[in-house]
């Protein structure tokens, strides 16, 4: 293969200027460095006095020159380029500037002793790693201009080319690939004996050309060019080059053509997959060549010489550096102003002033101005899609606005731009029930409803109607807990709040959840011994189980959510809302598609490593076939996958030619065998060939996962047809062929029973609801609710899950899609015969093993806060009563702003984290005694450890320092749900708050929260821990911080005083008291001493400004040494009825 660039005749050198001295009467110095830019037509260069040049264009005009390092320093070793601009490496010292030659910033270094060569890292342009002759690697982050990180080195090395891998050539002639990320050395050649003297990478290959000790100890050039292949890790045979290979670049545009420079400027063009032919040219140098490089376009060539030149080989009509570059930004050149012939007697009204035909914008305006107006809000997604400049920002604009635009902020925020007034906060509504106002309430909240209601077929109009659009969550002073979920959904199927980041996966969870098969696999899972912090597959039974026992209460799939963030795969895939790579929600959900499948699967793995179930659930197994359409060899690869994107054809015929009218059954056919034709390597054919691919269908998966991959209007229309997508599709697979039907063609082959045919029911869809201009795009799913129901009720169900909105929708309208905002992302099928098939047996299988484990057994036992339960005589189960108590930090703090009316409005409430959980045995012999005190182990960076109010501290929560048994979120979280389905009895005080921050449901007839025991309802005040042990129990509590034993305990001792004052009859009556004595305290109980202590629930709802510090807390160091009777205040304070059911 010749090169045909370099085979023209008109390749010729078009400019050659001597390189700039670094004085005005200086000596001319030869280039230190050399590298084209990759966006702009400039070459830059470096001289051996720390000084950075560049030229522009064809001819080699100077455009900017600086001082980027000092000239003690030496030369500049290495010039990188990037969007903002170039970076210069010292010996020791980096600098960075834009283009113009303004710095941007300079770093210098303890570390950096003696650098040779840089590289970018798996960061792209925004990071390089620094390396030489020095035994420490520095990681720079080019936006902050710091050293993030230093890597120690065995080798020391002179040249970094950045490939699949970074390729870094040693001093003693050695090449190490290192991995991008860890900077490990993943594989080393010996290239050269003595030294390597120029490396370029490409792709899958490394060249190297290099010196080797001849005769006398003489280094010589090695007549011959090295070539590596990174794809097998192996080196290829060397290319001989007779006149000694001194410099190498691989052609930016052949991925396999290398050009090699001797010193004396013979060059020749190599194919490395062909080297018996290349393509040879010389230079006319009268000296000896010290330098090459080629241009991004390929269509230059920069040449430097002994003589302190530049030359610039190329066409002279074709020249250029980059394809596409972009505008070179000039000094503005001054105009000279004219002479005035000026005297003592000369006028001043000489000057003059200039005529102006345009409004001045000093000018006021003629209309009136908005003035106070509250900024425009950005969407976060859209500032991450951003691009920077040196003047601001740019990239598309997504937010439906015209150029320069104005927008009305002030009422951007109002509820009524959704179309669904928010409803009264519960609190509110507690106050007008309070007064008899109810009434009116109820019927405002119908009337709103009932746009909810009676809307008939929304999914046609051209607007997106109400309950499509996006539902927002307010907040009152009372945090979330205050907010009318149930406003928003009459049925017993709950929603997902959406607070939470990364909430877009609620529309995929829900599907997911009323699939009956991954649910009974997530359940059966969650049921096992499994305790991996990043197990997705427990999560997911862990919210299913909770979304099955909330029964149409509002659910949060808080931990399944951070557990997906803290992935360490989640991010670099762009799953993540806080980086989602400019990805729409759309893409990132069918992305969030294929890697939690992966995922499950792997951790069901985990567990049952020799079982095929979760693959039988998920895979579509199949073979790839590839032939070469040239030489007809064929070869074939595995080609099982858990989600199938759809493949559409393509227009026929003319440009503007519509899809032909195509079934969803033809449409799914064609994307499980995939077969498609593209251009391709051949092996056997030594080139690129038109390779055609091929699968062979072995089995078809219990769900079927599909992303509809929709990139144009035409597929748009296509599934806005009426019934085109099927509620039923059935599926042959026949020697190794896929064969799907639908609608009378299934019913046909049902009748006949020749084939064996699968029928699959569409379960649910995930849906991107395209809103204007007025709000951002979001996801909704339609479920089919019927098939995960325990018993099939004969019809079709659907339901519209918008997060936390939640309605039954008709078929019609489920299976209706509108081109202009509503279009289908993910779809679901299971087998038929699969559906209501719900599994309960995983309640008796459940691993309890966890309860009885001590994860801290070198704990000091004087110090020591539980006693494990003992299993052949404490073994939970649904007569169980536990007391709970939990202590929380915030991990982030509340979003508040005043809003233009001078009203505080939360926008982000503050965000607690589970710091602390403690279980005490509630009946026994060792009733009173904790048999779980778990500290976690928190990932997120806490912002408050909120010491006065939970009694955590920062050591408390140090694994280096804690002497507390320190586990991770999902072991503790996995007690409590081993106990919460063992039917155990939850006891405690504000359950609800610990509850939610838990991430747990638990049912009502497990709850006994002595916050609604001793609460009379025509009062609004519910009574604080505190004040109730003062008044019943005669204790003081939470004097100096809170304690989760102490206040489990006492709720404990509330809850049998209540049930003592039920059996005797006189409950009411003790109420009432309860309640006037509160009033004479103003419900704080006072201290013994008659000082006041201010008292506090746990947590608080939001911080108070001003609030005093943390407090570090006082415990008793030996809870286990009390006797129980000491315990709980005196073992004869109290007498049990005869309706308790403790002893």
């Amino acid at each position: 293969m010749r090169c045909q660039a370099y085979a023209n005749p008109g390749l010729l050198q078009v400019t050659r200027i001597p390189f700039p001295p670094p004085g005005v009467h200086a000596m001319p110095t030869p280039v230190a460095t050399m590298t084209f830019d990759n966006s702009q037509e400039l070459l830059w260069t470096g001289n051996e006095y720390g000084r950075v040049t560049s030229f522009y264009g064809t001819e080699l005009q100077r455009y900017t020159s600086f001082k980027a390092h000092a000239s003690s320093d030496g030369p500049i070793r290495q010039i990188l380029v990037n969007e903002k601009g170039i970076v210069s490496l010292g010996a020791k010292d980096v600098h960075m500037a834009i283009r113009r030659g303004l710095p941007i910033w300079h770093i210098r270094h303890d570390d950096m002793k003696d650098l040779r060569c840089m590289s970018f890292t798996s960061k792209g342009t925004a990071e390089i790693i620094a390396a030489g002759m020095q035994d420490t690697m520095l990681v720079i982050d080019l936006i902050k201009g710091d050293v993030v990180k230093q890597v120690p080195t065995e080798h020391q090395y002179t040249i970094m080319r950045r490939g699949r891998y970074i390729c870094a050539a040693t001093q003693t002639g050695s090449v190490n690939l290192l991995d991008p990320v860890t900077f490990a050395v993943v594989k080393s050649w010996n290239a050269h004996s003595a030294l390597i003297n120029d490396m370029d990478a490409q792709h899958d290959f490394i060249v190297t050309c290099g010196y080797s000790l001849r005769q006398g100890q003489n280094y010589m050039l090695d007549p011959f060019l090295n070539v590596f292949d990174i794809k097998k890790m192996s080196s290829m045979p060397p290319i001989p080059f007779p006149a000694g290979a001194a410099y190498v670049r691989m052609h930016p545009r052949m991925l396999t053509t290398s050009i090699v420079v001797s010193q004396s400027g013979q060059m020749h063009v190599v194919d490395l997959m062909n080297p018996n032919t290349s393509d040879v040219r010389l230079a006319n140098v009268t000296s000896y060549l010290s330098m090459f490089e080629i241009a991004p376009s390929g269509e230059a060539i920069a040449l430097t010489d002994a003589d302190c030149s530049i030359h610039l080989w190329g066409s002279p009509t074709k020249l250029h550096f980059v394809d596409l570059p972009t505008p070179i930004e000039f000094a503005t050149p001054e105009e000279p102003l004219p002479n005035i012939d000026w005297g003592p007697d000369t006028p001043l009204n000489m000057i003059g002033l200039p005529h102006y035909r345009d409004v001045l914008a000093s000018a006021w305006p003629d209309i009136p101005c908005d003035v106070g107006a509250p900024p425009v809000k950005f969407d976060p997604q859209f500032l991450a899609g951003l691009k920077p400049t040196e003047f601001g920002m740019y990239g598309r604009n997504t937010r439906g606005l015209r150029r320069n635009q104005a927008e009305n902020t002030r009422n951007v925020n109002k509820s009524g731009s959704s179309g669904l007034k928010a409803p009264k906060f519960l609190s509110e509504k507690a106050r007008e029930l309070a007064t008899s106002n109810a009434a009116a309430s109820d019927k405002k909240a119908d009337e709103l409803i009932s746009s909810l209601t009676d809307m008939g077929l929304e999914s046609k109009k051209s607007d997106v109607p109400v309950m499509y659009r996006t539902v927002e969550i307010k907040y009152s002073k009372f945090g979330v807990d205050d907010f009318d979920f149930g406003f928003y959904n009459n049925t017993r199927y709950s929603g997902l709040e959406t607070h939470i980041s990364n909430s877009y996966a609620n529309s995929l969870l829900q599907i997911m959840h009323f699939t009956p098969v991954i649910r009974n696999l997530a359940l059966q899972h969650a049921a096992t011994s499994c305790v991996s912090e990043i197990c997705l597959l427990c999560e997911l039974g862990f919210l299913f189980d909770m979304l099955q026992k909330a029964e149409g209460s509002i659910c949060q799939a808080t931990n399944l959510l951070k557990t997906l963030s803290s992935h360490p795969q989640a991010g670099p895939l762009g799953l993540l809302e806080e980086d989602p790579h400019g990805s729409s929600l759309n893409v990132m959900l069918q992305g969030l598609t294929r890697f939690l499948l992966d995922k499950i699967v792997h951790d069901y793995r985990t567990i049952n490593p020799s079982s095929t179930a979760m693959d039988q659930v998920l895979a579509t197994s199949a073979t790839t076939s590839i032939r070469c359409i040239n030489c007809r060899s064929e070869y074939t690869r595995p080609g099982s996958t858990y989600v199938n994107d759809l493949l559409y054809p393509s227009p026929a015929g003319s440009r503007n030619a519509k899809l032909p009218r195509i079934s969803f059954s033809q449409v799914l056919k064609n994307s499980v065998e995939r077969e498609t034709t593209s251009k391709g390597w051949c092996s056997r054919c030594q080139r690129y060939q038109t390779i055609a691919t091929r699968k062979s269908i072995h089995s078809i998966p219990a769900v079927l996962m599909l992303n509809t991959a929709i990139t144009n209007q035409d597929q748009r229309m296509l599934w806005s047809t009426p019934g085109w997508l099927p509620e039923e599709i059935g599926i042959i697979v026949e020697q190794g062929q896929f064969f799907c039907y639908e609608g009378e063609d299934l019913k046909l082959h049902l009748q006949r029973g020749i084939h064996n045919i699968t029928v699959y029911s569409l379960t649910g869809m995930a849906i991107n609801i395209e809103s204007g201009q007025t709000q951002k795009s979001h996801l909704v799913s339609m479920v089919n609710v019927a098939h995960a129901e325990s018993e099939a009720p004969g019809e079709s169900r659907w339901h519209l899950f918008n997060d936390f909105l939640v309605r039954s929708v008709s078929t019609e309208e489920a299976l209706a899609f509108n081109t202009s905002w509503k279009v289908p992302s993910v779809i679901a099928y299971q087998i038929k015969d699969e559906n209501n098939k719900i599994d309960t047996e995983w309640k008796n299988n459940i691993d309890t093993s966890i309860l009885y484990q001590d994860f801290n057994p070198n704990a000091d036992p004087s110090t020591k806060t539980y006693q494990l339960l003992n299993p052949e005589t404490e073994a939970p189960g649904p007569d169980t009563i536990i007391a709970l108590d939990t202590e929380f930090v915030a991990v982030r703090q509340p979003e508040i702003e005043m809003n233009s009316d001078g009203e505080r409005e939360t926008i982000r409430p503050i965000v607690y984290a589970l710091a602390r959980a403690s279980v005490v045995r509630g009946q026994g012999e060792n009733e009173g005694t904790p048999f779980i005190d778990d500290y976690i182990d928190i990932k997120e960076p806490i912002v408050d450890y909120l010491t006065s109010y939970s009694g955590i501290t920062e050591q408390d929560l140090d694994p280096r320092v804690s002497k507390h048994s320190l586990l991770s979120l999902k072991m503790a979280y996995k007690k409590m749900w081993i106990l919460l389905n063992l039917g155990c009895k939850f006891l405690g005080h504000g359950l609800k708050q610990d509850f939610r921050v838990i991430n747990i449901h638990i049912p009502k007839s497990q709850v006994i929260d002595t916050i609604d025991l001793f609460f009379l309802q025509t009062r609004l005040r519910r009574l604080s821990l505190a004040f109730l042990a003062w008044y019943l129990l005669k204790e003081d509590i939470q004097m100096e911080t809170h304690d989760s034993i102490e206040d489990s305990r006492t709720a404990l001792k509330l809850y049998k005083k209540y049930l003592e004052f039920q059996d005797a009859g006189i409950l009411e009556t003790m109420l009432q008291d309860i309640y006037r004595a509160g009033r004479e305290v103003n419900f704080k109980p006072p201290r013994k001493d008659g000082q006041h202590i201010p008292r506090t629930d746990t947590p608080p709802p939001l911080p108070v400004d001003g609030s005093t510090g943390p407090v570090t807390p006082v415990r008793s160091n030996n809870i286990l040494a009390q006797t129980p009777g000491s315990a709980f205040g005196g073992g004869s304070s109290w007498t049990p009825g005869k309706g308790s059911p403790l002893p």
